[in-house]
């Protein structure tokens, strides 16, 4: 793909339907009793993944455009598959299915493409095999050939890493098992989106906070097994590819970009924080719930000069604020080049695990870019504001590799060319297309 300097981004538009959302709202429609009608579910290869895998495990899908109807088949009520389930990229597809598989009578394989393969899999098959379920692995890898447990040992599971798939997985699993299944998540809270989903479909989960000195860990439980009537479900748009334009308007003196129905969930929403923090002009407008999740209208304006909102305060970003800016942080690097004092990413050694070592992958392209950046083994270093120069760019096969710089080439002196820039539709098959409509040159 090659990208031409934009002078500024201008227009309204919708994006798709919540990634992290969709694949959950797929995976509880069909353990539910009856038909659940799931509107704005999101275009990508990822989510279409997770409802391939369904359909191989007996549930009925109806699909048309971002319409999608789920014959829920209950908690007991999927079919062992003929074949290996194949996840595609996809690590919520893989993550949150294992958690369900492991309280099947039935044996399954779940599978996914080389980069799938590579990623960490100990998190969730600790758990599960604590669980009950037997799980082999290549060393902690997938394939995961699952012989499941029906019920599955209900358990007490603090969690050593912050993460939102293995928190999912865990009580995905808790439905299947018998008594009081906790999830203890220490570091900073993750996406709740599970949790939200299960409230509105009448599922009863326990929630309470708990303080020790300093420290605050959040204790989810659930009682099982439980079974639970569909409810209609609607996606909100995808904040973090609502991100992608947002930094391109913010970086272009002169745009004006309106974002119409985004999920604002608190727990995805801490890049508004980070760019207000940067001074850039984010404003929200018409706030309401919709499924229990928060969404609403993102303006944004262009022309602010990027720096601290307070003089003397560092651009770091580090700690509890990781979980919760995981997906951002490639595009934040880009973004951190046009601060004054640029910007400092720290405790975000997860990035290494990603769809590509998403560290090494933007250190190598902003380099390229002549930007100067320092590499630590949790982070980076930017310098900034840096005048970006079009390169040749990798995508690394990732999609948020290829929107980030995408991004990056829209501010740079002269053309850039990213290689293997379509994994972009992996999560967002729109990116390009609607990102035309925006761009004047």
């Amino acid at each position: 793909m090659k990208i031409k300097p934009a002078r500024r981004v201008r227009g309204r538009l919708r994006v798709p339907g919540d990634k992290s959302v969709s694949h959950r709202a797929g995976i509880l429609a069909a353990l539910a009793e009856g038909v659940t009608r799931i509107e704005n579910f999101s275009t990508s290869q990822d989510c279409a993944s997770t409802l391939a895998c369904l359909v191989q495990l007996g549930v009925g899908i109806e699909r048309e455009g971002t319409s999608v109807r789920v014959f829920g088949v209950g908690t007991e009520g999927l079919c062992a598959p003929a074949s290996a389930l194949d996840c595609g990229n996809s690590g919520s597809t893989m993550r949150l299915l294992a958690g369900v598989l492991a309280g099947q009578n039935f044996a399954s394989e779940l599978t996914g493409d080389d980069s799938l393969r590579s990623r960490p899999m100990k998190r969730i098959i600790e758990p599960l095999e604590l669980m009950g379920a037997r799980i082999r692995s290549e060393a902690g890898r997938a394939p995961l050939r699952i012989e499941g447990r029906r019920p599955l040992k209900a358990i007490t599971y603090r969690m050593p890493i912050a993460s939102a798939q293995v928190k999912s997985c865990v009580l995905l699993a808790g439905l299947l098992a018998q008594g009081r299944t906790e999830v203890i998540e220490e570091g900073g809270p993750t996406r709740d989106h599970t949790e939200l989903m299960l409230d509105w479909l009448g599922v009863p989960l326990e929630t309470s906070r708990v303080m020790k000195g300093d420290a605050v860990s959040e204790h989810f439980a659930i009682n099982g097994p439980v079974s639970y009537a569909a409810r209609d479900l609607f996606i909100p748009g995808d904040i973090s590819s609502a991100a992608f334009f947002m930094a391109a308007a913010i970086m272009l003196p002169g745009s004006e970009l309106e974002l119409k129905d985004v999920g604002l969930n608190q727990t995805r929403s801490q890049i508004l924080g980070a760019f207000a923090e940067l001074h850039a002009d984010v404003l929200i407008d018409e706030r309401h719930a919709v499924c229990h999740e928060s969404v609403g209208t993102i303006r944004v304006r262009g022309g602010n000069e990027l720096a601290p909102l307070r003089e003397g305060q560092s651009n770091v970003l580090r700690g509890s604020l990781i979980p919760q800016l995981i997906d951002e942080l490639p595009m934040l690097s880009v973004v951190g080049t046009q601060v004054r004092g640029g910007l400092t990413i720290k405790d975000a050694k997860e990035l290494r695990v990603k769809e590509s070592d998403r560290i090494a992958a933007t250190v190598s392209n902003l380099r390229r870019m002549g930007a100067a950046v320092e590499e630590y083994e949790d982070g980076l270093k930017i310098s900034g504001p840096t005048r970006l120069r079009g390169a040749s760019l990798d995508a690394y096969s990732d999609h948020r590799i290829a929107m980030a710089f995408t991004v990056a080439a829209l501010i740079a002196e002269g053309e850039s060319e990213i290689a293997g820039a379509e994994c972009a539709s992996v999560s967002f098959p729109e990116f390009f297309q609607l990102l035309e409509t925006l761009v004047e040159r």
